[in-house]
């Protein structure tokens, strides 16, 4: 995956709010939601290097590929 073509997607019923992907990321891509759920604030400065989904304990993690209409600059902040 290229450079703004991937995001990081937290399956919400494995995630124990750890915070390690959070800590983890380079390019600071997670923060917590108000819940301390991890989500993906800044998905366009994603590179897809796998860091938080190979660090998650829970295994909670999956390193996705952004949808062709999602590329145009839309965040999913909650």
């Amino acid at each position: 995956m290229t450079r703004q073509s991937a995001f990081p997607a937290v399956n919400q019923k494995l995630c124990k709010k750890c915070g390690i992907c959070i800590k983890i990321c380079p390019r600071k891509v997670l923060e917590p939601d108000a819940g301390g759920l991890p989500y993906a604030a800044c998905q366009e400065k994603c590179t897809a290097c796998d860091l938080c989904a190979s660090h998650c304990p829970d295994f909670a993690i999956e390193v996705m590929p952004t949808p062709d209409n999602c590329l145009s600059g839309n965040d999913n902040k909650k």
